[in-house]
Formats: structure tokens, C-alpha cells, sequence
């Protein structure tokens, strides 16, 4: 008797830490006191709602060896444990941000997940199969209403100013063409296309803002060109990364930066925070033992050079694939996303760095701006 009720106590100990239920945490005074999290874009910050969408493999990651550092089964996170919004809902004092799609979840008064693998701020990048930008601001609108439905109309919309809004989202715009061998690059130049995912973002941003949001990070993109699955796209007597897509995150940090100061300039009561997640990526890939790893270009997991065929876990297109035996000593987990290591260093950076790399103010102290 005694070893199943220690048993049950440790599932729902389990239950409570991964999944986070609202029973779990039912304290209503600490919950006026923390700010909800509120997480839009690509795999950098999916919790696993592509688990719960018709789609293929190439956009989940609901297989071994995901998950196997610290949740030891696979939640949908790409990555060998935990993702930058885990460790920072971690550290504003809050349970892991649930995905919106998760079933037999009925509030989010601590926030939800909207993120999706693959997805993009237009309409047609990897379309049919990701929850594109559009459609995870529609899912914002009906929590929204939910809130105000649980909390009542001057609760909800304290709850919403007071929220921290974090975004991911671009990659996926500009890796698409060279992942898919779409023409769509021939028909806009680089700054028109930089353009139209700027401006749906813009667009998502003002409808958020329009619903009380005030607080908001951003995520610069790193050098794409140097991911592992795009390295290996260069010819094979050639060495570096692919710089035609590096060029377009470039422009893409430009206007994003821009057209923050713009927004903060206008819209009152608007503070964002900005994060150099490119420098701070870049230097772990070119100085790897300054950070503790042993290898900054090759992936844990995958197969061919540098590990870069997207082959995680044998369930893709490609069904060989390597897996390193020590996670902690790679940046790259697999073709395109960062271990848990790297995630927990870059996230710690987006909490509490200095202006030099994430500003004009840092993630801890947005969530404090109560």
C-alpha cells in the first residue's frame, strides 16, 4: 500500500512539473503577482501543439531521443530537454507554459503557448503544414475572450497589460525557399520579402497591442547560413555557411530593430526587449570551449557532415542517424535547433543581460513591471 500511494505521489509530482496543470498551482494571490507569458512563432519556442495538428514528421518532434535530458520521454520540444521559454518561465517564477492545442486544458491564467515548428510570419511558408503567425493570433483572440470569461472584463485586460509577450519568428521565412527550391526569391528582391515578414509581424504585433499587450520580446535570428542543415548545401568542395540566407537574417535584424523604435515611439505605454540571440549564438559556434562545449558547427543528433541531414531520431525522410553521448558538449542538438545547454545559456542572457546584448530592457525586468 505504502509503495503505490509513493507511487502516485511521484506521478503527480511528474504530471505537475511537465505538464503543469491548473491544479497544480491554485495559490490566487501568487498568481495576481506574476505576469502571464504569452509565446508566438517557430521551433525555438513550440512546447508540442505541432503534436496535435495534421502534419508530418519534419514538423514534430514527439520521438526519442527528444526530450531525453531532462524529460526522458518526448513532449513535441525540438531539443534533447528544455527550450529558451522554459528555462524563462522558470525564472519569472512560473510552471512551463502549456501549448494551446494541448488537450483537456481549459485555462491559461499563467499564459499559453502559440509557438509551432516550421511556422512562419507569412501565410506560405511550409503552409498546410505549421500554425502560421496569422492563425496563432487567432488563437491569442480566443484565450483572450477565455480570460475574460474566467477572470471577468477589468481582470482580464489588468492580466494583459501586465503580460510578457515573446516572439520567435523569421527563420522559417527565409529558409523555406532554399529548403523547398521555391521560386519565390525570384520574384521579390531581398528587401521587398524582408518586407512582407516584417509587416506581418507589425500586423500581429498592433493587433496584440490593441488588446492590451504592452510588454514584448523579440529574438533576432542568428546566422542561418551556418545552421548545420544549411551548411550542408554548399557545394561539397566548398566550406563555410550559405551566405544567401545569412544575408536575408541580416536585413531581417535591421528592420526588426527598426521598426521596434518605431513602434515604441508611437504606442504608448509600449516596451519591448530585444535580444542579439545572432552574436551571442554565433560566438558559442566560432569559440565553443569559452562556453564549456567541445563542438560549436556539427549536431548531437542527425547523419552526414557536420550532421546536418535532418534525420533526428529515424522517423524523417531519412532514417540513419548519429547521436552524440554527451548532449552538454554541442551547441547544436540537431540540423537546426540548440541543446538544452546552449538554451539555458542564451536564456539566462535574455533574463538578465546587460544592454550590450539584449535591451532597452531585459526580460526579468519586464516581468517585474507589474
Amino acid at each position: 500500500m505504502e509503495r503505490k500511494c509513493f507511487s502516485f505521489l511521484i506521478s503527480s509530482l511528474i504530471l505537475c512539473l511537465v505538464f503543469t496543470p491548473s491544479f497544480c498551482l491554485n495559490d490566487s494571490k501568487q498568481k495576481e503577482k506574476r505576469a502571464v507569458f504569452f509565446l508566438f512563432g517557430d521551433s525555438l519556442l513550440d512546447a508540442g501543439n505541432n503534436n496535435y495538428i495534421n502534419t508530418t514528421t519534419l514538423d514534430q518532434a514527439n520521438f526519442w531521443p527528444y526530450g531525453e535530458t531532462y524529460f526522458k520521454v518526448p513532449t513535441g520540444r525540438f531539443c534533447d530537454g528544455r527550450l529558451l521559454s522554459d528555462f524563462i518561465a522558470e525564472y519569472a517564477n512560473l510552471p512551463l507554459i502549456p501549448p494551446v492545442l494541448q488537450p483537456g486544458k481549459s485555462n491559461f491564467y499563467y499564459g499559453a503557448n502559440f509557438a509551432s515548428a516550421g511556422a512562419g510570419a507569412l501565410v506560405e511558408t511550409f503552409q498546410g503544414a505549421v500554425i502560421n503567425l496569422k492563425t496563432q493570433l487567432k488563437y491569442f483572440m480566443k484565450i483572450k475572450a477565455r480570460l475574460r470569461h474566467y477572470l471577468g472584463y477589468i481582470k482580464a485586460e489588468t492580466t494583459l497589460a501586465k503580460g510578457v509577450y515573446l516572439f520567435s519568428i523569421g527563420t522559417n521565412d527565409y529558409m523555406n525557399p532554399f529548403l523547398t527550391n521555391s521560386s519565390v526569391l525570384d520574384h521579390y528582391s531581398k528587401s521587398q520579402y524582408v518586407g512582407m515578414v516584417i509587416g506581418n509581424l507589425s500586423t500581429a504585433l498592433m493587433e496584440i497591442y490593441k488588446s492590451g499587450g504592452r510588454k514584448f520580446g523579440f529574438l533576432n535570428l542568428g546566422d542561418l547560413g551556418c545552421l548545420p542543415g544549411l551548411r550542408i548545401l554548399i557545394p561539397e568542395n566548398k566550406s563555410g555557411c550559405l551566405e544567401e540566407v545569412t544575408m536575408l537574417a541580416k536585413l531581417h535584424n535591421k528592420a526588426l530593430a527598426k521598426l521596434l523604435l518605431t513602434l515604441e515611439s508611437h504606442l504608448v505605454g509600449f516596451k519591448y526587449s530585444y535580444y542579439n540571440f545572432n552574436d551571442d549564438l554565433r560566438d558559442r559556434t566560432i569559440r565553443p570551449s569559452r562556453y564549456g562545449f567541445r563542438e560549436g558547427k556539427a549536431a548531437c543528433c542527425g547523419t552526414g557532415k557536420y550532421r546536418g541531414v535532418f534525420s533526428c531520431g529515424g522517423r524523417r525522410l531519412v532514417q540513419e542517424f548519429q547521436l552524440c553521448e554527451h548532449p552538454k558538449q554541442y551547441v547544436f542538438w540537431d540540423s537546426y535547433h540548440l541543446t538544452e545547454t546552449a538554451n539555458e545559456q542564451l536564456a539566462d542572457q535574455m533574463w538578465k543581460g546587460s544592454r550590450y546584448i539584449v535591451g532597452p530592457y531585459n526580460l526579468k525586468q519586464l516581468f517585474q513591471d507589474l
